[in-house]
């Protein structure tokens, strides 16, 4: 969770920097959300194969399988971000951050949702 919350201030600075026609920093800061982006991704990649060892599947339980369901739909707006924002990166159009950093706030906020329903209220 905090590395996603982290790569959206990655993101706010990447839109601040476009702003002020700062373009190389503009792309340092969108790398940096990008990479904490592929943390996550790996992060999620690791605890899905802990639980498969473990023989946690989609069938296991009603919980397992939304669970799955809904990590795996937040894992592919995650990577869709990630795709977005090397996209932009490579337009210096302060709109293209802007839309893109908009995305990224919002899957953040999906998971800071999902994050308590999903690991605390179980």
């Amino acid at each position: 969770t905090i590395v996603l919350v982290t790569s959206g201030f990655f993101a706010a600075l990447a839109v601040s920097a476009s702003a002020k026609f700062q373009k190389t920093r503009a792309r340092v800061m969108l790398a940096a959300a990008m990479t904490l982006g592929l943390v996550f991704i790996g992060v999620k990649g690791i605890e899905y194969w802990q639980k498969a060892e473990a023989g946690i599947g989609l069938d296991s339980s009603p919980f397992f399988t939304f669970y799955y369901l809904i990590t795996g739909f937040h894992a592919a707006h995650v990577i869709a971000g990630i795709v977005i924002f090397a996209l932009v990166s490579f337009f210096d159009d302060k709109r293209n951050i802007e839309t893109a950093a908009a995305f990224w706030h919002m899957v953040d906020l999906v998971w800071v949702i999902l994050f308590p329903i999903i690991y605390l209220v179980r």
